[in-house]
């Protein structure tokens, strides 16, 4: 049984397909799925479409990457995050791949925000860092993300970062990238991520992994991902679905 730490279903390439994603999920295994939010102008679409789903969840919080939108706080987040389908705060985190780090203090700031509610609300952190590892790392140790825990989610960085990341009890998530030709520098950390620090996710509806490369991601495909993990590391598929979802219980205390 596997469960996709990270999802957007309520992208409109998936919106429409909610009964097909659901059967495609039950299909292959995979029990439920973690909707994650990128903005606060789309939750109550994101809420209401969890709701309509027990095995759908779903975080509050707004994308690094995102500045045209309304800004947090952390009394709008730990009040929103009290809903009971809401497991974490995030997405969140640092992306300096488009724009020069010195112009980002507002992103900065944002960042630390959520850090700040996820410990104020006791739910964990959904982290995003593209381009920006060392600042991510820094801010998480400087804000006491320890407390709140989390996961690196689409974890692309290398070992010393998911090291640091892990001894701040946040989990490492692997995407549909670490089936790419071109991942060897990625797998080879999937291969060191300790077995209580490793999780699965899409990132749908994008990254489809092999043999769905350039396709439409979606929850169902997470279990490419799991059966890659468990070639490389030399278990079962089975072991890969036992860690990944008692990880999942226990960082974002699904009940």
């Amino acid at each position: 049984m596997l469960i996709d730490s990270h999802c957007h279903l309520d992208f409109p390439d998936l919106y429409d397909r909610f009964d097909d994603i659901r059967e495609n999920m039950a299909a292959n295994g995979v029990i439920g799925a973690l909707c994650v939010a990128v903005n606060l102008e789309d939750f109550p679409k994101l809420l209401d479409l969890v709701s309509r789903a027990p095995e759908l969840y779903a975080s509050v919080g707004v994308h690094p990457d995102y500045n045209d939108v309304r800004e947090p706080d952390v009394e709008t987040l730990t009040s929103l995050a009290r809903h009971p389908k809401i497991l974490a705060i995030g997405e969140t985190g640092l992306d300096y791949y488009r724009t020069p780090a010195n112009e980002l203090d507002w992103q900065r700031e944002r960042f630390r925000i959520h850090i700040r509610a996820a410990r104020a609300c006791g739910k964990p952190l959904i982290v995003h860092t593209r381009s920006s590892a060392p600042d991510t790392i820094a801010i998480l140790q400087e804000e006491g993300a320890r407390e709140a825990g989390g996961v690196m989610h689409c974890f692309t960085e290398d070992w010393p970062c998911a090291r640091a990341a892990i001894e701040m009890g946040l989990c490492i998530s692997f995407s549909g990238i670490v089936t790419f030709k071109s991942a060897t520098a990625l797998r080879e950390v999937a291969v060191k991520v300790p077995d209580d620090a490793l999780l699965i996710e899409t990132d749908s509806p994008y990254l489809a992994p092999v043999p769905h490369r350039g396709k439409t991601n979606e929850p169902a495909f997470v279990r490419h991902v799991a059966e890659y993990l468990a070639q490389i590391r030399g278990v079962s598929l089975e072991r890969i679905a036992e860690l990944t979802t008692a990880n999942f219980d226990r960082t974002f205390r699904r009940v």
